[in-house]
Order: C-alpha cells, then structure tokens, then sequence
C-alpha cells in the first residue's frame, strides 16, 4: 500500500474539486504576502476605526497560523478552518480588495449628509443617529 505524506499530497493535488479555484502551486508564501498587503492597505486607515482593528487583529492571528504552520499546508488549513487552503487564498485576496475599497472610500469619515429619521432603526431597535 503506498502513503503520501500531507506535503506530497498537496504537490499531486491536480483539483481542488471548486470551479473556478485551481490548485495553487505554492500556496503558504502567496498567503503570507497577501496577508501582510492587507495589513499595508490597513495601515492607510485610522487606528480608531473599528474596521482596521477587527481586520488586523484578524490578519495577525492568520499569519501567526501561516507561520506556525512551518510549511504544513495540512495543518494550516485546519486551524485557518476556511476550508482549502486556495480558499484561504481566496478569502485573504477578497478582504484585501475591501481593505483597498475602504481607503479608497474614507468611511471613517463622518457622512456627508445626516441620515433620515428612522434610517439606522431595525427590527424595532432604536439607535440615535449621530450629527
């Protein structure tokens, strides 16, 4: 009966069975540089905003996974529990793309117009809306 390790299964993998998402060659290192892109874009971005710190704290947990992963995509997967590790791939080049939209957009800054009467009112949960 012949086994393959975990890194030599990756290396045959020919699918990842998802139209679309074709097999990354070397996915770690392309994961890690675009994580550490999204912490670049993120840093465009004041430090009080609520996006910046949920996304970098998210981002550095991921890299820190990465990392600790030493080469084991296997492992990295599992504990990214993002399914694939393309997925992964997919996943980090999405939310670059937003932090890339969210400097483009400024929407830290406060609006331009005040919103309608009613406009942040949901599900019968009143909020005042700020000035």
């Amino acid at each position: 009966m012949l086994r393959f390790t975990r890194p030599l299964r990756h290396l045959l993998k020919t699918t990842t069975g998802i139209h679309g998402l074709p097999v990354h060659p070397n996915p770690l290192p392309e994961l890690l540089k675009t994580y550490e892109s999204t912490l670049s874009a993120l840093s465009s971005i004041p430090q009080t905003s609520v996006y910046r710190q949920g996304v970098e704290a998210l981002v550095r947990h991921k890299i820190n996974i990465v990392k600790g992963a030493n080469g084991d995509i296997a492992a990295a997967e599992k504990q990214l529990n993002e399914g694939q590790i393309e997925e992964s791939l997919d996943i980090a080049a999405d939310e670059l793309s937003l932090a890339a939209k969210i400097v483009e957009w400024k929407a830290w800054e406060p609006l331009e117009e005040k919103p309608e009467p009613g406009q942040w009112e949901y599900t019968g949960q009143t909020t005042s809306a700020s000035s």
